[in-house]
């Protein structure tokens, strides 16, 4: 549960076609479903919003810097500057919207799928992939202090391809 609200699957943006849309507001329309969706987690659905979530959800699980999806709005005609995308992606993510992931210490990618998983930094393409089954990678977390828990284990494994 984030201060906005119960978390919820962004990538059901538009799978749901019209099953639920009685119950969460979702009719299969992605346009509408974005809208539904940020209003589910106490977002306003500004023509910004909705329109950088439909960018993001209708894709499935990806993986996207602020730069990338900026580049993504200039292609799609979306009038918006790279401060209001990161101040959505931020809201998005306090949302529990998107995961944010750290790479380097400078490079921050977002996240569609909010689950708990890991990743493979690809270091020569600068790509982040979500490691499948990966469980059982952390073996034992040290003790917490008092006061104080675990909110979440981020694992990035870099890869590059090997020397010949």
């Amino acid at each position: 549960m984030s201060e906005f609200g119960p978390r919820i699957n962004p990538n059901q943006v538009s799978a749901d076609a019209g099953r639920n849309a009685s119950v969460d507001g979702r009719n299969g329309c992605p346009w509408h479903d974005v809208q539904a969706l940020l209003r589910e987690v106490g977002l306003r659905p500004t023509r910004q919003r909705v329109a950088l979530g439909w960018l993001l959800f209708a894709k499935g699980d990806r993986h996207l810097t602020a730069e990338m999806l900026y580049e993504e709005a200039s292609r799609a005609k979306i009038a918006v500057s790279l401060a209001t995308i990161y101040n959505t992606l931020h809201q998005f993510t306090s949302a529990g919207l998107l995961r944010e992931v750290t790479v380097n210490g400078s490079k921050t990618y977002f996240d569609t799928n909010v689950s708990d998983h890991h990743h493979f930094f690809i270091e020569n393409e600068h790509n982040l992939v979500d490691i499948p089954g990966a469980d059982s990678i952390v073996g034992q977390l040290p003790p917490v202090p008092d006061g104080y828990e675990i909110s979440r284990v981020d694992v990035v494994v870099r890869l590059r391809p090997k020397r010949r």
